[in-house]
């Protein structure tokens, strides 16, 4: 199949290899072109010197882009070239609102899109094994989850458009109350005395596990967060989260205080650390 990615970063670098390795026919665009050159000096596949050039002739166009501005232009800039028929696949995190106006644009056009965000990290994307949680129209998730297969652990289809973001949306609420649980934790074994990595054997066996635990508590121990998601996008996350929390009228007092706890990693000059640098907040300093 012949398939446009939108978006090289550390989530859609390892996402676009993944459908190279799988043997499909891969055009890639990022903004960096540097990247795109890299990506295609790896992978089997063309970089593309323009998102017109990368989707033409295209089945399927992926993207993952920062946010929902980003998402916005690079659809508009395509519309000369996508093809009729061509399935959208977006893992960006955006708003469900935006997901929704594009289902819609490309339904009006002859074309699908799909919201399909994902879980995992940058560990699940470099390994194939993410969750990805999708909203769209029935017969476009048919070839979408033929794509997705080559990078997904699980992937299902939640609802119509919009409810992957929403699903998203859900995930985030749950992660980061847990992220900013296990900062407690390991910062009150440290102040007790305690050998935190120790605790954390113990802990990984128990009914406090989770996937932070298992996959970020040894980072977070030894201060160490050069990698992953970052706190920047964490923090546009959690206001996507809020925003539409507000237009629902759901309270969720975790998820506010815990942004409010990321403005301050932000703060601290956190803002490219892995967002699990609640643990810097709360021992109360920089990584050493």
């Amino acid at each position: 199949m012949r398939i446009a990615f939108i978006g090289l970063g550390r989530m859609g670098w390892h996402l676009a290899g993944h459908l190279a390795a799988a043997g499909h026919e891969l055009s890639v665009f990022d903004i960096d072109p540097d990247a795109g050159a890299r990506w295609a000096a790896e992978f089997t596949g063309t970089a593309a010197s323009s998102i017109d050039e990368a989707v033409r002739d295209c089945a399927v166009v992926c993207s993952s882009v920062p946010a929902d501005p980003q998402l916005r232009a690079i659809w508009d800039e395509a519309q000369g070239a996508l093809a009729e028929g061509a399935v959208w696949i977006d893992h960006s995190t955006t708003s469900a609102e935006i997901a929704r106006e594009l289902a819609a644009e490309a339904a009006a056009t002859g074309r699908a899109f799909v919201d399909a965000p994902v879980s995992g990290g940058t560990v699940g994307a470099e390994n194939g094994k993410l969750a990805v949680m999708a909203g769209g129209d029935a017969v476009a998730w048919e070839t979408a989850s033929q794509v997705v297969a080559a990078y997904a652990a699980r992937a299902n289809l939640i609802g119509g458009p919009g409810a992957g973001q929403l699903t998203k949306m859900a995930n985030q609420i749950c992660v980061v109350g847990v992220g900013q649980a296990l900062a407690e934790g390991l910062v009150f074994a440290e102040q007790s005395g305690l050998d935190p990595r120790k605790v954390l054997e113990v802990m990984l066996t128990g009914s406090s596990t989770s996937w932070m635990m298992e996959n970020r508590a040894e980072q977070m121990i030894a201060g160490e967060f050069d990698f992953g998601f970052s706190t920047t996008l964490m923090r546009k996350d959690v206001s996507l989260v809020l925003d539409e929390a507000d237009r629902q009228g759901v309270e969720l007092p975790v998820t506010a205080l815990t942004a409010e706890l990321l403005d301050e990693v932000d703060a601290m000059g956190g803002a490219g650390w892995d967002w699990c640098s609640l643990m810097q907040r709360q021992r109360g300093g920089s990584p050493s």
